[in-house]
């Protein structure tokens, strides 16, 4: 999987997305948008990725009875966080700008997501 087109595809595609992190097998792939600064520094991402990998880990033991989970997300005071499961246990992590188009958004990560998940 090439983590740095995945980076730039999603970052391309709208211009309110701050962040997209790929976290796979223990690894950070992500790219910022030029001209934003982060919130978190860089340990403190990894450490919230990896507690996001718990989590989708919990959600699959539901699977069975609920169907896959797709997305999930949160949006905070300064932000809105997309996380997308990828491969075996990875994650994309995207955050954006609060004034968003939600939906729009999230299917053109999907759909970048599965171009590179074939």
């Amino acid at each position: 999987m090439n983590y740095e087109e995945i980076c730039n595809e999603i970052l391309g595609c709208d211009e309110n997305i701050r962040y997209v992190g790929v976290y796979d097998y223990g690894e950070l792939h992500d790219k910022m948008r030029p001209g934003k600064t982060s919130y978190l520094s860089r340990e403190e991402t990894e450490l919230s990725l990896s507690q996001a990998v718990y989590r989708w880990s919990t959600r699959k033991k539901t699977s069975e009875k609920i169907g896959n989970a797709a997305y999930a997300l949160a949006k905070y005071e300064k932000i809105i966080r997309i996380t997308i499961p990828v491969g075996g246990a990875g994650l994309i992590l995207v955050t954006t700008e609060l004034e968003i188009n939600l939906n729009e958004i999230i299917d053109k990560i999907l759909e970048i997501r599965n171009k590179y998940s074939e």
